[in-house]
């Protein structure tokens, strides 16, 4: 770690100069309540039995929780705010976040918006990447039996090779349009089958540049080797491996499911080794930066700090290509912001999609991250900067 790195993420002028006062009060309302775990679980409540019951509480929700994690509803209102972003040279991530039905039709109407959004990237020098999730495509059931290595029947066959010709499509496309894909990570039942079709389509399509993005989740204690083995495959299929780091999004999924199975758990069972872990990733693609082209998907201060360490420490450019930090989209502005002020490549996870479709998606993501919302950095920065505005 650097003495004295070059960025700091302790300004918040920087971290908040998009935001108007309307908009940092409105943060703080918003944190405040997310601090909270009880009036977190209520309001989920509410927000859910509202949405169900077709309550007129769209308005309330699109101005404040939606508006503050969310593109828009459509990729024409996501314009303004990836308009938005590059004003102070942060570029964005399209994730259309709708979690449709198990069926073609949603899966075939999960393909047109994922090709409408590269197609939208592809206009847009401030749009770097778009991403998916493969269980958008086709079904879980499907990845499960696949990954237990059980014989498939004729309508599975069928089912399976439908969701590998909407995969090529979307890399395919994005290859030719030159837009970074990533691919997302799922629960470990899955990700074997994930991983296979990932490949597969890297070594199609990441031939001279990383155009497809695996995502490692860091939590996971087979993780290491696996990264290790994603890179012998490249070497040996001669693709360049696109890696996206990230903690973990399903750790109580996993654990309960380990239990109720009798089996293992596959998460660490510390922080600290998730911690180590992550960081110990970050050193092997630094290390293999000719193969490894390389996105820190984290909120993690001490772990943005130890990547750009890293950089500085064999001569890396703050803008090298190959190496992208990223967060989500009304988080950790005083890491984004920080970050891209000081020369960094940046990008931001932008959800998008109909408000009541998008809704899950939130909970979800309060619940994967409520150790950032809820545990106290996010409300802290805000309170400094609505101090350092309104009381100097």
């Amino acid at each position: 770690m650097l003495k004295k790195p070059p960025v700091s993420f302790e300004d918040t002028s920087v971290a908040f100069s998009s935001r108007s006062d309307e908009e940092l009060r409105r943060m703080h309302f918003l944190f405040s309540g997310m601090s909270k775990e009880f009036l977190t679980k209520i309001g989920t409540f509410f927000v859910k039995t509202a949405l169900k019951l077709k309550l007129p509480v769209k308005s309330v929700i699109k101005n404040r929780l939606f508006k503050q994690f969310c593109g828009g509803e459509t990729l024409s209102e996501c314009k303004a705010t990836v308009e938005g972003l590059a004003r102070y040279r942060i570029h964005t991530i399209l994730d259309y976040a709708v979690e449709g039905e198990s069926n073609d039709k949603s899966y075939d109407d999960t393909l047109k918006k994922i090709l409408d959004s590269i197609e939208l990237d592809a206009q847009s020098q401030e749009i770097s990447f778009s991403v998916f999730k493969v269980t958008g495509l086709g079904s879980f059931s499907l990845l499960e039996k696949i990954q237990k290595g059980d014989e498939l029947n004729d309508e599975e066959r069928m089912a399976f090779a439908r969701l590998r010709e909407r995969m090529d499509i979307i890399c395919k496309t994005a290859f030719e349009k030159d837009i970074r894909l990533m691919i997302d990570a799922e629960e470990s039942w899955i990700q074997g089958a994930i991983d296979v079709l990932v490949y597969e389509m890297m070594k199609k399509y990441n031939k001279s540049k990383a155009i497809i993005y695996n995502t490692f989740q860091m939590y996971r204690s087979d993780m290491s080797f696996n990264l290790q083995k994603a890179l012998e495959i490249s070497l040996f299929e001669n693709f360049i491996l696109g890696a996206k780091l990230v903690r973990g999004a399903y750790m109580e999924k996993e654990r309960r499911r380990a239990k109720e199975l009798n089996y293992t758990s596959p998460i660490f069972s510390t922080k600290n080794e998730t911690d180590e872990a992550f960081n110990k990733a970050l050193e092997f693609c630094v290390q293999h930066k000719d193969r490894i082209s390389l996105c820190c998907g984290s909120h993690n201060e001490k772990s943005t700090y130890h990547l750009i360490a890293l950089m500085e420490n064999q001569n890396i450019e703050r803008h090298d290509d190959n190496i992208w930090f990223a967060q989500l989209y009304g988080m950790s502005d005083h890491i984004s912001y920080n970050l891209a002020a000081a020369g960094y490549n940046v990008a931001k996870y932008v959800p998008y999609g109909p408000v009541e479709a998008v809704m899950p998606y939130l909970f979800r993501r309060a619940e994967e991250n409520k150790a950032v919302t809820g545990g106290g950095r996010e409300l802290e920065m805000v309170k400094r900067e609505m101090d350092r505005r309104f009381n100097r």
